[in-house]
């Protein structure tokens, strides 16, 4: 377990799971949790024995966002940008920085934030009974935690302005038929199943894994020229690896390889 026990921690065959252990905020974010979560994902990069990290909420939610309770503005006007910059910004920088598997299951709600970090990672599964609300326009704020760059992105300038300027919640086979999320699964097989898939990964390649997801993250902004000499320089580095050679002998040996993630 972590120490604090807003993020319940565990690791098992390379998985770091980590749990937002809120239930009775429906894992709304407080400035503890925010720490917490920061230092499970900073413990992600610098372990080796963490090959892969499973991200998904207790109880009944996945994450409502920001705790709002501690947002009143009879306490005095709050600096939201300081907020970001202090928590959001670099929780979804060490996400989408780490060159390992994120794999994130969403078992209930997922609002404001909550829903933009389950998009930040690289395979997401939600309970089919699973909602995604981009809740801040009910309050009169605009979305962060990366959601103005993800949604369009992912979905479209259209559907990303649509699904932020209503707030209507979107349904997890929606937003798996759109794009946003891998998979919407039966609820009482999604920690089976994203446990199952996190455990895969982290026993596969993950070197490649991970230059594999700076790859794609970088296409976002790059010209095709700046791609081809970027997987020119990925693959010659991944070439040098040793999961590339166990790969290969394992092919030659007619052998299941046994990847370390070097």
């Amino acid at each position: 377990m972590s120490t604090s026990d807003t993020i319940l921690s565990a690791l098992a065959d390379g998985v770091l799971t980590l749990t937002l252990n809120r239930p009775d905020k429906l894992n709304a974010f407080n400035e503890e949790m925010h720490l917490a979560l920061r230092a499970g994902f900073e413990r992600a990069h610098a372990d080796g024995t963490v090959r892969a990290v499973l991200l998904t909420g207790a109880g009944r939610g996945f994450c409502a966002g920001q705790d709002l309770g501690d947002r009143d503005p009879k306490k005095g006007v709050p600096d939201l940008g300081h907020t970001i910059e202090t928590f959001y910004n670099p929780l979804l920088r060490l996400i989408r920085s780490l060159e390992k598997p994120v794999i994130c299951a969403v078992n209930g709600v997922a609002a404001g934030a909550g829903a933009n970090i389950a998009f930040a990672c690289d395979i997401t599964l939600a309970a089919r009974s699973a909602r995604f609300i981009q809740a801040f326009s009910k309050i009169g704020l605009v979305p962060d935690s990366g959601g103005t760059w993800s949604l369009p992105h992912l979905i479209g300038e259209a559907r990303a302005k649509a699904l932020t300027l209503t707030a209507e919640p979107l349904g997890a086979e929606t937003a798996a038929d759109w794009g946003l999320i891998w998979r919407a699964v039966d609820d009482d097989k999604l920690m089976e199943e994203a446990t199952a898939l996190a455990t895969r990964l982290a026993a596969g390649p993950t070197r490649g894994l991970g230059m594999t997801k700076r790859a794609i993250q970088a296409a976002a902004t790059n010209s095709l020229d700046q791609q081809l000499d970027l997987e020119r320089d990925l693959q010659r580095e991944a070439g040098r690896s040793a999961d590339y050679a166990e790969g290969v002998s394992a092919f030659l040996e007619k052998r299941k390889p046994e990847f370390k993630g070097k």
